[in-house]
Order: structure tokens, then sequence, then C-alpha cells
């Protein structure tokens, strides 16, 4: 009888018959397609619905949903602290330095292993650059403890007595942590970036450079007016997808490799950091769930702006 109806179907409505025809075609694609949606939709979707945890005053005894309705409340936990400033401008002013920085790092590392020619020594540099990301948080910490302790720290036992320069307490000095912050991100995330970009380098049409090197152009040349322009599009998409996150930040790196030194808080606290703290010591979700909102609803936000901006200036090189 379906079928039946399907043929009707077919017969009087031809796109009907061509939109059917695709779904029978690609129907094996479609099924591969399912066990990634629904994990889509369990692991970033489903979870949505606990949006409504910030707009409460959560009580167990109730329930989420039968939970006093506050408003805005929570959000007012971030915004009238005294410190809503420090960690605001941390989180902001890091994350756009880390954006710059990792961009800078990993274009110029793709590039400089794009101009390897040695198999093996490309795919040792790349395992090498990548290595780090994949190295857990806590580990880097303790790598950067080892280096910087007061104790026996390889920085004050050794490298600066060379230079001849007296010991520093580095966990107690806050002038050096957004310069160590920043060597520690760049060496932990660019390697991953240079992947990327590394991927978008090797699919440039080699006939490019053919062309390039017959006209007598300079490997310099090549990389400025070839690989440069050609990987933009790569390097706004991943751009776009950072300040999405512009107003969160790693957790770990703020919060394990300083060891949450209490004399670094002012360089190290971050809306993530603090909001951590704070629900240790009040243990109120709401308000955590409301810095979670908050940070979500500003990021996407930038991302439209951002989208909106690079879309005015090349529309090619827009993520949407």
């Amino acid at each position: 009888m379906e079928q039946a109806e399907t043929v009707h179907k077919t017969a009087l409505n031809p796109s009907y018959a061509r939109t059917w025809k695709k779904l029978r075609r690609y129907s094996v694609l479609f099924i591969m397609m399912v066990p990634g949606l629904l994990y889509l939709f369990i692991n970033n979707y489903l979870p949505m619905l606990g949006i409504v945890i910030a707009f409460k005053d959560i009580n167990f005894t109730k329930g989420i949903l039968n939970s006093d309705w506050i408003g805005f409340k929570n959000f007012e936990f971030l915004f009238k602290t005294t410190d809503a400033y420090i960690i605001t401008r941390n989180t902001l002013l890091y994350n756009i330095s880390f954006i710059i920085m990792n961009l800078i790092a990993a274009v110029a590392l793709a590039i400089l292993l794009n101009e390897l020619k040695n198999r093996f020594l490309s795919r040792f540099y790349q395992s090498a650059v990548l290595l780090p990301y994949l190295i857990s948080t806590v580990i880097i910490g303790y790598l950067v403890f080892a280096l910087l302790s007061g104790d026996s720290g390889m920085m004050n036992k050794q490298i600066l007595p060379m230079l001849g320069i007296k010991e520093i307490s580095w966990y107690g000095e806050t002038q050096y942590w957004p310069y160590i912050l920043t060597i520690v991100s760049v060496w932990k995330g660019a390697g991953h970036l240079c992947v990327i970009f590394l991927a978008a380098i090797v699919g440039i049409d080699k006939e490019y450079y053919e062309a390039a090197t017959v006209d007598g152009a300079s490997r310099w040349q090549q990389i400025r007016s070839i690989t440069l322009p050609l990987i933009t599009p790569v390097i706004t998409i991943m751009t776009l997808f950072a300040i999405g996150r512009i107003f969160y930040s790693d957790f770990g790196l703020f919060y394990q490799v300083p060891l949450d030194a209490g004399a670094l808080s002012s360089v190290t606290n971050t809306i993530d950091t603090y909001v951590y703290r704070a629900l240790l010591t009040l243990g109120d979700i709401g308000m955590s769930s409301a810095a979670g909102v908050y940070q979500s609803v500003v990021g996407f936000a930038l991302v439209i702006l951002s989208n909106y901006i690079v879309r005015k200036i090349n529309s090619d090189n827009a993520l949407f």
C-alpha cells in the first residue's frame, strides 16, 4: 500500500520523484550519519535544557523544575563582585593574545614543515609539535614547576646563574606570568592549529608554485603571494572559532600551571577559575550555570559580529 502511494506521488510530482531518488541513492550515507547525529543531540543539544538552572534558586529537595524562579539574580554575582573587572579583563586580554600568537606560530610552523622535503623528518616534526597538545595540563603544570621552582628549578639553579641574574621567586611575582602563560599556551596549542594549516597548504595545487618558479619568484614570494592568500579562508574560520570562545579560558592553564598560587590571582584569575572557586566555596550551581550562559551568549554574538565584518570585507572567507 505504501509502495503504491509512493509511486502515485512520484507520478504526480517530478520534484518528489527526484527527492525520493536521492534518498534511495544516499540511504547508506544517511544511515552512517545516524550515530554521529545521535551523539551530537545527546552531548550538545539535550544538555541545553539545563539553561533553566541559570534562572532559578536551585533547591534539590524541590527539584530543578520546581525550584523558585529568580530571573537574572544569578547573573548579578558576576557583575556586582569587586573582582568582575579583573576576571573579565584577564579573560579577554589573555584570549586575544593567545589567538594572535597561536595563529602566527601555527602558520609559520605549517609553512616550515611544508618546506621539508624529507618525508620522515616532516612526519617526525609534525608529531613533535602536536605532542604538547595531547599532554594533560596537570603534567604541563608540573613541567613548568620543574622549570620555575624556587628550590630546584632549572631557571634559578642553572640558567639565571649563567646569565649573572639573581634567583627569582616565580610563584610570587605577578609581572612574569602574562608572558609565561602566553608561552605555555603557544607551546601547547600551536601544534594543533599547525596540522590544520598544513593540511590546507598541502591541498594547494602544485601548478601555482610551478608557474611562479618559471616566472622567477623566490620561495618567500611564493609563500606571500600563493600560500598565505590561499589558506586565508582556513585562517579566518579558525579565528572565528577562537573568537566564539573568547570569554572562556583554558581552566587547566590558569589553575594548574600557576598551581593555584594566591599571590598570582590578580594575573591568573579568569571567569572560569573564579566561578570554580566560588562554586567550591558557595556550592551555588545556579551561579555557575549563569556564568556559562553569559559566556555562550556573548561568544555567539561575537561570532555573528565577526563573521558579518568578514563577509563585508570578503564574502568568500566568511564562515556562513
